[in-house]
């Protein structure tokens, strides 16, 4: 697989994330649905704490992504959904420090909404990756 970042302004690199990517010989395209601060056994965890949902949203999602043979390496675009978009800038390391360890920067949405499907959670990470 080969990517290629598309950036005509360089402002958002500097915040982790790319404006596009141009992804050629791919052969697998992985559609993650909304990953939560879920248990295994489908509880939500870590009520009012966002870094700790956040944290267990991305082991979530990289759950989903190991178990189609894929890693946050893969991720071409990643979509936030939080409650609390002030709070999860405080918060934005937990995600960014993750993506940059796995040298990736994939297109990025964050977007503050009401609520979630389940009152106690906090933030959704929806993701495409390919591999």
């Amino acid at each position: 697989m080969q990517r290629t970042a598309v950036n005509p302004w360089t402002w958002s690199v500097e915040l982790g994330y790319n404006q596009g990517e141009i992804v050629s010989g791919h052969a697998r395209t992985l559609y993650c649905a909304g990953q939560t601060a879920m248990s295994g056994d489908g509880k939500p965890e870590h009520a009012g704490d966002l870094a700790a949902q956040l944290a267990l949203s991305l082991d979530n999602l990289e759950a989903v992504l190991a178990e189609a043979g894929m890693s946050l390496g893969n991720l071409v675009r990643l979509n936030v959904y939080t409650t609390d978009v002030d709070l999860l800038f405080q918060h934005y390391g937990v995600l960014a420090s993750r993506l940059g360890a796995a040298g990736v920067a994939p297109a990025a949405t964050l977007l503050g909404v009401s609520r979630l499907a389940i009152p106690d959670l906090m933030v959704e990470l929806e993701a495409t990756a390919v591999g």
